[in-house]
C-alpha cells in the first residue's frame, strides 16, 4: 500500500534550513521520504514510537545521527513529517 506524505509550511521551512546547513545530506535526506512513503515499515528507516512529550509521534532515521520526526496516519495512509534534524534537536 503506498503512502502519501503531506508537508506542512512548517515542516517545509525546517527541512530546507536543515538542507542548507547539511547539503551533504539531500541525496540520503530524499531517499529517506522516498522509502518512507512507499514502505514506512522498511527496516532500514528504523520507524519507532516515541514516548514522553512526544507520545503519538514516531520517528524515522536519515542515517545514525539525523531523525525526521513524523505523525504516522496509517488508518488514512497519511504520513505527516514534523521535525528534521539531529537527535538532540528532534527529541
Amino acid at each position: 500500500m503506498p503512502y502519501q506524505l503531506v508537508f506542512t509550511e512548517t515542516y517545509l521551512r525546517r527541512a530546507l534550513r536543515f538542507l542548507k546547513r547539511h547539503p551533504q545530506l539531500k541525496a540520503q535526506y530524499a531517499k529517506t521520504l522516498a522509502l518512507l512513503e512507499l514502505n514506512p515499515h522498511h527496516p532500514s528507516l528504523r520507524l519507532h514510537a516515541l514516548s514522553g512529550r512526544l507520545q503519538g509521534m514516531h520517528s524515522v532515521s536519515i542515517n545514525l545521527s539525523y531523525r525526521i520526526t513524523l505523525e504516522l496516519l496509517i488508518q488514512d495512509g497519511q504520513i505527516i513529517p514534523i521535525h528534521v534534524g539531529d537527535h538532540d534537536a528532534v527529541y
